[in-house]
């Protein structure tokens, strides 16, 4: 762990919450006590619940290849099925309803990971760096925006393979961050190469949900193992990224605070706890938990 983290951190240790699992991703905090988070490279895909304190169990199996989830402003579940190609929603009965699967008609690529603002549209990026070319109906890897009613839009297509995405505290920001840029950046990291193609952009938000100014916030370039993955904001506005080596922590204004470093590399990051204190952290076939000093952004609730 950092030196210069000791101002965000509490946990003298993460503190291990499971493991033996394949591939790890996805992780959400229930406000009804509990934690969500998928094995994504699992035999059958599958999301797990997580009571602390307790074991995980099978929440739902097969997932349809979810990753990345979040909470709508009703507290329903909102996935990416990334194997199924689309976002769905899981309704209090327990039943599955598709909000998006087209774009202009056009099937999406793999919806990886998902935001919900606090007007109720949904925000995911797009990636098509995982799909077969000849399977790509979507001719770019972008962020797309689902509206309350249901219509389906791009808001940014200048990024080769966004990932993750989350909004700063008053939601005039969105960061998102890129991946790679194709199969060259894998070939850097193996020869232990820094790649100068995993950064965070960032984009300001109009109040109808719109972006513009998009501009580059953070480099993430490192030979190490780990790639610009999820990404969660606290209420100080800063940025924690998971990445190269561990989780980057940024000030707002850009600054690189240090590495979150874990016994195994994080792939994604949840705020949660009764207090939103508690970082967890799903990294390869474990998960942790952090305690910080600073709580994270909450989710966006119906008032």
């Amino acid at each position: 762990m950092a030196d210069n983290l000791e101002s965000i951190i509490e946990s003298p240790e993460p503190q291990l919450l499971g493991s033996g699992f394949v591939f790890t991703e996805g992780p959400l905090w229930h406000p009804d006590g509990y934690w969500l988070f998928v094995d994504l490279f699992r035999s059958v895909p599958a999301i797990y619940r997580l009571t602390p304190g307790g074991q995980p169990e099978i929440f739902r199996e097969p997932s349809g290849g979810t990753n990345g989830m979040t909470l709508d402003l009703q507290g329903r579940l909102i996935m990416c099925e990334g194997d199924n190609r689309q976002i769905t929603r899981r309704e209090a009965d327990g039943s599955i309803t598709v909000l998006a699967d087209r774009w202009e008609g056009k099937r999406l690529n793999r919806p990886n990971d998902v935001v919900c603002r606090s007007d109720g549209s949904i925000y995911f990026t797009n990636p098509g760096g995982r799909l077969d070319p000849s399977e790509r109906e979507i001719d770019f890897s972008g962020v797309h925006r689902i509206l309350p009613d249901g219509t389906v839009s791009a808001v940014a297509t200048d990024i080769d393979y966004p990932n993750g995405l989350a909004f700063s505290p008053d939601q005039s920001i969105l960061y998102v961050d890129n991946t790679r840029r194709d199969n060259g950046c894998n070939e850097e990291k193996q020869r232990g190469e820094a790649c100068p193609h995993q950064y965070i952009r960032a984009y300001d938000v109009a109040a109808d949900g719109t972006l513009s100014n998009s501009r580059l916030f953070a480099l993430l370039g490192s030979a190490e193992d780990g790639v610009p993955d999820g990404m969660k904001v606290d209420i100080a506005g800063r940025i924690y990224c998971t990445g190269p080596g561990g989780c980057w922590v940024f000030e707002s204004n850009g600054a690189h605070a240090g590495i979150i470093r874990l016994p195994e590399i994080p792939a994604n990051c949840a705020w949660g706890g009764p207090d939103n204190r508690t970082m967890f952290f799903a990294a390869r076939t474990s998960i942790f938990s952090l305690r910080m000093k600073t709580p994270g952004v909450p989710l966006p609730r119906a008032s």
